[in-house]
């Protein structure tokens, strides 16, 4: 069992549906966050709008953090607060030791809210306990650290998991209960990695054979790039069937080593994250599907729960966070968990390029001009 639980209204089967198509319940919250904000709120503000948010992302391996994350956090803080307040921000570039570090700066710093997302779940407790004892509220983002931790936000990461499972059984279709596949985890340390393991475990056991299954500490693509390659010595190449890839950064490495070791044709390889490259994959048939997370739905509705806290918009915030979670440390945290998307080359229009995050210029270049064509983008 994974140390997280979440508590959620009886809805499951609708959230299983949101997987596979775009979510109205999201812009459903945020309209009524806008309807109960400012004079709506019945709390007399904390602090006016000359406030300071302090952002710790964890990797720049992962593009969205950098080119996505900070950058609408950033710009919706600013909004928020008619350009008065600010983002501090820092990123640990895969070391927790480092973000233990910024953390203890960005509180000495006296900022007024901070948003984490955590490398190492448990290593940083005491950093949350000792902004708890400087009066600075914590929001998981992301990732759920442990300690008293205000907020959540973050993606039903249990559901990424079972539609990356679902997509290889579908893929592989009657030949499933034959078909070994490889199952590249994330990092043992991220606590969403046990969440999209048991989702994905929930669709593939028993139905396929688990040839291979490793854990990739850092989400690393160089260790996956090398893991897969014991798998393909250790099963044979042309006796794996699909592979369980957690994210894109490791779906690329694993698929550079499927490649390398002759493959003509990539069996179907998962991902998570809808980096530009592995779309670009997918457009070109190396890479069977993705998980599109909304960059803009988490990050804009994290840094509206950052002002709201701090504001003491008390309504704002608890709209926002309908759902709870529990960390080994701390029960019934309160949490939005936004919904995801399974994104192929059917509805990439509908997702990426419909929600702003790439243009068809972007995808479609000079490489990959005549896949496009095919798929339609144009």
């Amino acid at each position: 069992m994974s140390a997280l639980t979440t508590s959620r209204p009886p809805a499951r089967q609708i959230a299983l549906a949101l997987a596979t198509s775009m979510s109205a319940l999201t812009l459903t919250a945020c309209g009524a966050v806008d309807n109960l904000g400012g004079s709506g709120d019945s709390a007399s503000p904390k602090k006016g709008d000359d406030i300071t948010v302090g952002l710790l992302l964890p990797d720049k391996d992962t593009a969205r953090f950098e080119k996505f994350d900070y950058p609408i956090i950033k710009k919706e803080v600013a909004s928020l607060t008619h350009g008065k307040g600010k983002v501090v921000y820092a990123n640990a570039e895969a070391s927790p030791a480092t973000q233990s570090r910024q953390f203890r700066q960005i509180v000495d710093k006296k900022v007024d809210v901070i948003l984490v997302d955590a490398l190492d779940a448990k290593a940083i407790a005491p950093d949350v306990q000792k902004a708890k004892d400087a009066g600075i509220p914590v929001i998981a983002y992301d990732r759920l650290a442990q300690g008293p931790i205000d907020a959540y936000v973050s993606h039903d990461n249990e559901l990424v998991g079972e539609v990356q499972g679902r997509a290889i059984i579908e893929a592989l279709g009657s030949k499933a209960s034959s078909s070994k596949i490889v199952m590249m985890n994330g990092d043992p340390a991220d606590p969403n990695t046990a969440k999209f393991k048991e989702g994905a475990l929930g669709e593939l056991k028993d139905k396929v054979q688990i040839a291979k299954q490793y854990d990739t500490d850092k989400w690393s693509p160089v260790l996956a790039k090398a893991k897969m390659k014991k798998a393909i010595q250790a099963i044979g190449l042309n006796n794996i069937a699909a592979v369980y890839s957690a994210n894109d950064g490791m779906a690329g490495a694993v698929i550079d080593a499927l490649k390398e070791a002759g493959a003509t044709k990539v069996p179907p390889v998962t991902g998570q994250d809808a980096n530009l490259d592995a779309v670009q994959r997918i457009v070109s048939g190396e890479q069977y599907m993705t998980v599109y997370k909304s960059f803009l739905d988490e990050a804009t509705n994290a840094a509206k729960m950052a002002v709201d806290k701090v504001q003491g918009r008390d309504i704002s915030f608890d709209a926002l966070t309908r759902d709870t979670v529990d960390s080994p440390t701390t029960k019934k945290i309160p949490a939005m968990l936004v919904p995801v998307v399974v994104l192929t080359k059917d509805n990439i229009k509908a997702t990426v390029i419909a929600d702003g995050v790439y243009s068809v210029k972007d995808i479609c270049t000079p490489k990959y001009e005549a896949d496009c064509a095919a798929v339609g983008l144009k």
